[in-house]
């Protein structure tokens, strides 16, 4: 198998939690782990990138977007065990938030679909528990008087 499936060590990440005019990007995840569900974007840290480097590309791979004003919100281990509990996937994923500009944005690369919730909408969606508690953080890391305000085009 893969690299990423039933590794020998963790698979260093990262998710981001992308701001617009108050609003967390979402993307429809593409393909596995979690296919199909809603997720932040991120993917893995390539050899020789800072972390920050690495969240600014998968911004952009995933969504057309850049990211701006970027900084760490948490680290966290995702870890999926197969029904004899091997380790299926591993990732220590970094945390990142920041606000998007450029275009409108559009899914790209192994996003399926992108859209924009509010962080109470988020509360209401089906994700990964992690993936609501990271949200909460960084709305608090950011400041809400940072999160409404984006000149860079349409939500």
């Amino acid at each position: 198998m893969g690299e990423r499936c039933y590794p020998d060590r963790p698979v260093v990440g990262v998710g981001i939690v992308l701001w617009r005019r108050g609003r967390v990007a979402l993307v429809r995840r593409g393909k596995p782990p979690r296919e199909g569900q809603w997720s932040l974007p991120g993917g893995a840290q390539k050899l020789g990138e800072t972390v920050l480097e690495a969240a600014a590309r998968e911004v952009r791979e995933e969504t057309g977007l850049d990211l701006v004003d970027a900084r760490i919100v948490d680290v966290v281990d995702m870890v999926e065990r197969d029904e004899r509990g091997r380790v299926r996937y591993h990732y220590t994923l970094v945390e990142v938030t920041g606000r998007a500009v450029g275009g409108p944005g559009e899914a790209a690369s192994d996003a399926a679909a992108l859209a924009w919730f509010t962080p109470e909408e988020v509360e209401t969606l089906p994700l990964w528990a992690e993936t609501k508690r990271i949200v909460r953080l960084a709305k608090r890391k950011i400041g809400e008087t940072e999160l409404p305000s984006d000149p860079a085009g349409p939500s």
